[in-house]
């Protein structure tokens, strides 16, 4: 007798899926046959809207403003007891003038920026950590303008800051749970054409997606942290 049940989907909680780079990763792992619960801000129909529509039962949206303290609680309540195989942290923000130097952007914009790349992913990590299991992923949207050694041009000196700042908090994070299983990771996907990259990125959402879930995959087993592109190369810190 053949036994009829099914092996579980995999699942991801992707925060931050809402458009760009997050509803792209939600199609690409849903093509693979996950699951995806993804967070969105705000009540406004998303991209993510349309997945769930078009992938009955496999889409989940949760609602939650990273920069909130009090939602990421929330979440983490509504979510209790259930177990994901990636927690990855997408959501991210650039201040409104890239040009502008560390000692032009006014300090509202400043705290902005780090609070939402910063301080509020590691709330994050911090929060739901314990819905992936010893076997899981944590990772967190890195950039390779965080790189400090391959830091040569200047330019974006807020947004590299911030994830300068992101960089040092997750390797902390990973010196605290050191022995620990569960593989760690920042990626910097490279300069892909999203509202935040801008349509001079040199490449595109179809492109890039396929390369990203890939190094997410294949890093699953690998305890520890690590600092990768998309092509699963070791960026400088």
């Amino acid at each position: 007798m053949y036994s009829t049940s099914r092996k579980p989907r995999p699942s991801i909680l992707l925060i931050g899926a809402s458009r760009g780079l997050g509803a792209a990763m939600s199609a690409e792992f849903l093509k693979r046959g996950w699951s995806v619960v993804g967070t969105v801000r705000g009540n406004a129909r998303t991209e993510l809207h349309d997945l769930a529509d078009a992938n009955g039962g496999c889409v989940e949206i949760e609602q939650l403003d990273i920069t909130e303290q009090e939602q990421i609680f929330a979440l983490h309540d509504r979510l209790s007891g259930r177990s994901f195989d990636i927690l990855f942290v997408n959501a991210g923000t650039a201040n409104t003038h890239q040009h502008e130097t560390i000692a032009d952007v006014s300090t509202e914009e400043f705290l902005r920026v780090m609070l939402t790349n910063a301080l509020a992913p590691m709330r994050v990590v911090e929060a739901l950590q314990d819905l992936v299991p010893a076997n899981g992923l944590i990772g967190v949207m890195s950039s390779g303008q965080g790189s400090i050694a391959s830091n040569e041009k200047g330019g974006h000196e807020v947004y590299r800051g911030s994830k300068s700042a992101l960089n040092q908090y997750m390797r902390s994070y990973a010196a605290r749970h050191a022995g620990e299983t569960r593989a760690l990771m920042l990626l910097a996907p490279g300069w892909i054409r999203t509202a935040l990259g801008g349509p001079e990125a040199p490449c595109s959402l179809e492109e890039a997606i396929p390369d990203i879930v890939n190094v997410l995959l294949l890093k699953r087993g690998r305890p520890g942290l690590e600092y990768l592109d998309r092509m699963g190369r070791t960026v400088p810190w």
